[in-house]
């Protein structure tokens, strides 16, 4: 595997992403110091006392001066403000890459947004979790975790090369997917199904708050994503709402078959909407 070595790497959003992606630099040697930003200094505090980060700074640009290597780990939404601020700090030759669920469009305006000689490559690894803070972060949280890397027309093929790379020193299994397709996958895998679990959550508030102290097993399971940053899903969900949009009336014509059967207490075409549902949740490994 291609050899790899940044002096100074830049984590900008130390949660439970940036920490990671920190400590898996830190533990494969792939980096001398690691910076952190963010806008909570106890939480950089915190990070740098766990020795996920060797210092820090709550100025962005100071934290990306001199850098080799910038991870993007906050909420999307906050991504080409992040960048229009720090660009002048950017030495040639820096690589910009993040962990953001959204693609499609975005890739392209960030790269837009890059200064001569310094390179963005779109990353996600699917490797999140409904935590968000560093007390959950580990060295090994992407090992063998689906990587997505986008890639397009206008990217440098070796910063692609050297994105990749540390995917895989990290053991993340790597894919190249267009910025768009990638939205469109994960709209239907992930962004869809978070914004149907608050919902639930919701529905069951609308009807009466209490009766969440009866939940069980099941309804923490189906909900356990609704516990996930409110912050970060508003992002993605804005950012990727034309795909969301079409799913949510996909999903409704879903319901309203079933409400259709329910009133006619159809209950063979009932249970064999549930089968074809098992047999295709069984196909997730």
């Amino acid at each position: 595997m291609k050899k790899i070595f940044f002096n100074k790497v830049s984590i900008i959003g130390v949660g439970l992403l940036g920490a990671s992606f920190a400590l898996a630099l830190r533990e494969n040697g792939l980096c001398k110091t690691i910076y952190g930003y963010g806008r909570r200094e106890d939480n950089l505090k915190r990070a740098k006392d766990k020795g996920i980060i060797d210092n820090y700074s709550l100025n962005a640009t100071r934290a990306c001066e001199s850098s080799d290597l910038i991870l993007l780990a906050t909420p999307v939404g906050v991504f080409k403000d992040i960048i229009k601020a720090v660009r002048t700090s950017f030495k040639k030759g820096v690589i910009v890459t993040d962990v953001g669920s959204v693609k499609g469009g975005l890739v392209y305006e960030i790269e837009e947004l890059m200064p001569d000689g310094v390179y963005y490559i779109g990353s996600h690894p699917i490797a999140g979790s409904d935590k968000s803070g560093i007390d959950d972060a580990r060295a090994d949280l992407f090992n063998n975790a689906r990587c997505i890397v986008t890639p397009t027309e206008n990217s440098d093929m070796d910063a692609v090369k050297n994105i990749m790379t540390i995917w895989e020193i990290f053991d993340a299994r790597v894919e190249l997917i267009d910025p768009f397709k990638h939205d469109e996958i994960y709209a239907v895998v992930s962004h869809f199904p978070h914004v149907v679990a608050y919902a639930i959550v919701n529905t069951v508030g609308d009807v009466n708050s209490k009766y969440i102290e009866y939940a069980g097993q099941g309804f923490k399971d189906t909900t356990r994503i609704a516990l996930s940053s409110p912050e970060m899903w508003r992002d993605i969900s804005i950012f990727n709402k034309d795909n969301l949009i079409k799913l949510l009336g996909v999903f409704r014509e879903n319901l309203d078959k079933m409400e259709k059967l329910l009133e006619m207490s159809d209950a063979r075409s009932i249970e064999e909407e549930f089968l074809k549902a098992q047999g295709l949740r069984k196909k997730i490994k």
